[in-house]
């Protein structure tokens, strides 16, 4: 018994390799897209302020803030207390910086802003200033010190967990 193809009948469109493989590179593409879309929309770029311009114009300050810290002779430690569950920083060289009742630590992340915070540190007898700190996200942070007046900056990364306490120094 010889089996015998019979050929007269093409096979349907559907049942050959080449529409099928044509039809599988737009429909990559399309998948792709829909993909690439959903992306973008679920976290967009944190890295782009909205206000680009206002921050270009007020650089001029914020970079007298830091020579105003340089010619007071500033510097800070900010160390970590995990048994306390306080930030506690220690001004050192100057007694300018040391008439301050209140200071302000803004943590910046560099990516993810809703991460960002700032913490109000309040000066104790031993003159530190301090704040309930319950901790934060691993990773890279920026600091910055400054006065309630913003006379002076104090910056520096922190890197957590790895660090426990850092130097904040003027950035010129």
């Amino acid at each position: 018994m010889s089996t015998h193809v019979d050929r007269s009948q093409p096979r349907p469109w559907f049942k050959q390799f080449w529409p099928w493989f044509l039809i599988a590179l737009p429909a990559t593409a399309v998948v792709g897209g829909i993909a690439t879309l959903i992306i973008a929309a679920h976290d967009p770029d944190g890295l782009v302020a909205d206000d680009y311009y206002k921050q270009g114009l007020a650089i001029n300050r914020e970079l007298e803030l830091d020579r105003q810290a340089a010619a007071l002779d500033l510097a800070a430690l900010v160390r970590l207390d995990e048994e306390a569950k306080r930030l506690i920083v220690s001004l050192q060289n100057a007694q300018t910086g040391q008439k301050a009742k209140t200071l302000k630590l803004r943590m910046v992340h560099p990516t993810r802003p809703n991460l960002d915070r700032t913490l109000s540190l309040q000066r104790d007898a031993a003159d530190r200033w301090s704040a309930p700190f319950e901790g934060a996200a691993q990773g890279r942070w920026h600091l910055q010190l400054e006065p309630e007046t913003r006379d002076w900056r104090l910056s520096g990364r922190l890197e957590l967990p790895e660090q426990r306490q850092v130097m904040l120094q003027p950035q010129i």
